[in-house]
């Protein structure tokens, strides 16, 4: 959850979602430094999210959707054991019932 955290992060990962990159590639779109950009791909794959493969002199990153899968599930397990609480299953805040009228406030 820590790796996506952050927005570029979360960026790199929506670009890699529509196919494999390399590193110049995925630092196009940010104003950040090369260096910058490794680091965050360094905590996407240590994450397990990102995965890189050699080819020739490139390495091409994809995304991993093992462990989007997992958190997913386990996402939709928790929402479903917290039952229909003021902010049940289906996310709509249910306001109490308005008093009968002329009752007092």
């Amino acid at each position: 959850m820590a790796a996506l955290a952050d927005p570029t992060r979360r960026a790199i990962l929506s670009r890699l979602a529509h196919g494999e990159a390399s590193v110049t590639e995925l630092a196009a779109p940010f104003a950040i430094t090369m260096p910058a950009v490794s680091r965050h791909l360094r905590v996407l794959e240590q994450a397990g999210l990102v995965r890189r493969r050699q080819d020739a002199q490139r390495r091409p990153c994809r995304l991993d959707t093992g462990p989007l899968r997992a958190a997913a599930a386990w996402l939709r397990e928790l929402v479903t054991e917290a039952g229909d609480g003021p902010d049940g299953p289906s996310g709509e805040h249910r306001q109490p019932p308005d008093p009968a009228p002329g009752a007092a406030r």
